[in-house]
């Protein structure tokens, strides 16, 4: 027998195992993920209930109404709508400063003879292993100093700080992956590194940016942390903080409270899944090489 013939018999005697660890995959991964999703269920089932049949029957009984009062009171007393355009300003202007920031620095580091470039990376990335919390102090005092403390600038300029490093150390392996003969080839073409940059890195790069980007959004939508030690005034909240306004001034109506943290949970939500397929893919290209 040729070894082309024995092929297709080994290929049906590992197909059981095959089928079998499926199963068992699914059946463990079945009830961790009813386990993850259960409370974002019960969270929509509060958010959709009238605040009298919360009080009645109990917070956590089926369902007996279906009214929108919490979405309604979320946006006529305006907690969430101030608050989202906070954020949106806040989100864009660090995702696109972050990424163009650190889209320089890896190329840099990762296409010149740079003194001490490995440890300059390597320092850039320390800076992320640091908790937040022992910094929250001085970059507070940092802030006040130089006049910028309780504005949307500050909060920019914190957030593209602490995530610079990171995003440049994804892109510089990815960068460090292109074959040196494109570019060899395009400065034999008469292109400067202007245009080697833009016309070829960036096009080049542009999956793992998309990636780092759905990440960064993400981050930067869900960051408490920042906004509560740069901000002071709590018209300039972005829509986490005010949701800590939300739970208090609503205390006991759950359907209000479930209802703004649907509104603040929505955009990341909706990033994520238009990038979803960039967002795996980019991150990983860079991974065998």
């Amino acid at each position: 027998m040729t070894a082309s013939t024995l092929a297709p018999a080994e290929a049906r005697q590992h197909s059981p195992r095959r089928h079998k660890r499926a199963w068992g995959f699914h059946l463990v991964m079945a009830p961790v993920s009813l386990l993850w999703i259960a409370p974002m269920v019960f969270v929509v089932f509060v958010a959709f209930r009238s605040f009298d049949d919360i009080t009645s029957n109990g917070l956590g009984s089926l369902p007996h109404s279906f009214a929108f009062d919490g979405f309604v009171t979320v946006f006529s007393d305006g907690l969430a709508g101030g608050a989202l355009l906070n954020s949106v300003i806040v989100t864009v202007f660090t995702v696109v400063f972050s990424l163009l920031l650190a889209s320089w620095a890896a190329f840099a580091l990762s296409r010149y003879e740079i003194p001490f470039r490995r440890g300059i990376l390597l320092l850039m990335l320390a800076g992320n292993l640091l908790p937040p919390q022992i910094l929250l102090i001085p970059v507070a005092r940092i802030t006040e100093s130089l006049g910028i403390s309780d504005t949307l600038f500050a909060l920019i300029v914190v957030q593209v700080a602490f995530g610079l490093g990171f995003y440049t150390f994804v892109l510089h392996g990815f960068m460090r992956s292109i074959p040196a003969e494109i570019f060899e080839a395009a400065r034999v073409d008469g292109a400067g590194e202007i245009r080697v940059y833009l016309r070829l890195v960036i096009p080049l790069t542009r999956p793992s940016l998309a990636a780092l980007a759905a990440l960064a959004t993400t981050w930067i939508w869900n960051d408490l942390i920042w906004a509560l030690t740069v901000l002071r005034t709590e018209t300039k909240f972005p829509i986490t903080a005010e949701l800590l306004n939300i739970q208090g001034g609503f205390v006991s109506q759950w359907n209000v409270v479930a209802a703004g943290a649907i509104v603040a949970a929505i955009p990341t939500a909706v990033v994520f899944f238009i990038f979803q397929k960039q967002f795996v893919s980019g991150l990983t290209l860079g991974s065998s090489k």
